[in-house]
């Protein structure tokens, strides 16, 4: 069997999916998101909240990881990075980006696409400080991005990073930073198991939102 048969042959779309009515969306897309969320979150649908950012280089090229959602609202989507790591640096570069969320269990896709900038820092403090002591610990380590050359000196820092956290709860890194994602375009899509998939698109204009449907 080619990759291509095995690829081939895997299911698809083999469970029962959520209605989607575009007809009933609300006007402004954040609260379709915060109810499509909420419905994946009660469906226990896995770590929802987990987000691929899109960005490009200096060169333009694409660049994508997964993050965390941090908060939303209408006025954008939020997430958290160091500011000295590759993504912040691209996004320094080009203050653009895209979302993309991918809830399988329910067929449903959201796309959100706009311009990014940072928050006020004290946003930023509270965001590092309501997180765990261990992931507190790798951001006052930080680096990220950066090659490794000798691992021992990694488990050096989180040691060091750990007294200094003990030593000071308050510690926060400079370079911490929550960025905001204002949305110019926001997509949702409903998967179908006969490929009838529905898609409605919220595009800002200057009297705000307008829908359209879009072919499957």
């Amino acid at each position: 069997m080619t990759v291509r048969d095995l690829l081939r042959g895997l299911p698809v779309f083999d469970r029962p999916l959520p209605a989607f009515d575009p007809e009933s969306a609300p006007g402004e897309p954040s609260a379709l998101f915060l109810s499509w969320l909420r419905e994946a979150i009660d469906a226990g649908v896995s770590e929802p909240h987990a987000m691929t950012l899109s960005t490009v280089d200096g060169e333009g090229h694409p660049d994508a990881r997964v993050l965390i959602l941090k908060d939303v609202d209408p006025a954008g989507w939020q997430f958290a990075t160091a500011a000295t790591s590759a993504k912040g640096a691209q996004l320094a570069a080009s203050p653009h980006a895209a979302l993309s969320f991918h809830w399988r269990e329910q067929g449903r896709q959201v796309r959100v696409r706009g311009a990014v900038a940072p928050a006020d820092p004290s946003l930023s403090a509270a965001d590092f400080l309501a997180k765990p002591d261990g992931s507190r610990i790798a951001g006052l380590v930080g680096r990220q991005s950066a090659v490794l050359e000798d691992p021992r000196k990694l488990a050096l820092e989180i040691e060091a990073a750990g007294q200094r956290l003990a030593e000071d709860p308050l510690a926060v890194p400079e370079d911490h930073a929550v960025y905001v994602l204002t949305p110019a375009e926001v997509q949702f899509w409903q998967g179908d198991r006969e490929r009838q998939h529905v898609r409605l698109r919220y595009r800002r204009s200057d009297n705000g939102w307008m829908t359209e449907r879009l072919w499957p």
